[in-house]
């Protein structure tokens, strides 16, 4: 937490360098501010300091119609779209699409399947479907590299259907299959 009167400066001033570092609540209204926000300062002694927004309206602040506290740097409406697909990747890291499809999980997210592949296409380039596939592989890697186990059992944990499909996915991305990969890591091989 930044220095009560840095944070004093900073509302005062209408720093725009602290926008989103702290909130300011006003005692007098019960209402909590932005640092930038554009209506006059309240007098100091009515004024408290609070980290974030939470912290804020945990204290019975309610938001300025002005500043619009929501909209602060990196609140999720400021992040905008990239918030969805980070919830996405999450969902997809956590097996949401080992089980699911990509409208079930945009069904979690609160948005149609399609509006969710043009978030993916936008931000990374890459389908959900891609993105889950390619943390598949990458969890399977990591199981070979630092397991002994069967790769029936790495496939399952990885999250793949099926020994092929893990076989086939695993082959084209690394251009080998499984196995020699296995044989390479382990010593002596």
């Amino acid at each position: 937490m930044l220095d009560a009167e840095e944070c004093e400066r900073a509302r005062v001033g209408r720093d725009r360098r602290y926008d989103g570092r702290f909130f300011s609540g006003v005692r007098t209204t019960k209402i909590y501010c932005r640092p930038v926000c554009p209506v006059r300062p309240a007098r100091a002694s009515n004024v408290m300091f609070y980290p974030s927004a939470a912290a804020a309206e945990a204290a019975g602040f309610r938001p300025c119609l002005r500043c619009r506290p929501e909209t602060a740097p990196f609140s999720p409406a400021w992040k905008g779209t990239r918030t969805t697909v980070e919830r996405a990747l999450r969902l997809i890291e956590d097996g949401a699409l080992d089980d699911s499809t990509v409208a079930g999980l945009a069904d979690r997210l609160g948005v149609g399947a399609r509006h969710l592949g043009r978030l993916f296409q936008r931000h990374l380039g890459a389908s959900p479907v891609q993105v889950a596939q390619t943390a598949r592989v990458q969890r399977a890697k990591r199981l070979l590299d630092e397991t002994k186990l069967p790769m029936a059992e790495i496939a399952a944990r990885a999250g793949f259907g099926s020994l092929r499909r893990f076989n086939t996915v695993f082959a084209q991305v690394y251009r080998c299959p499984p196995s020699a990969i296995r044989r390479a890591s382990s010593p002596g091989g």
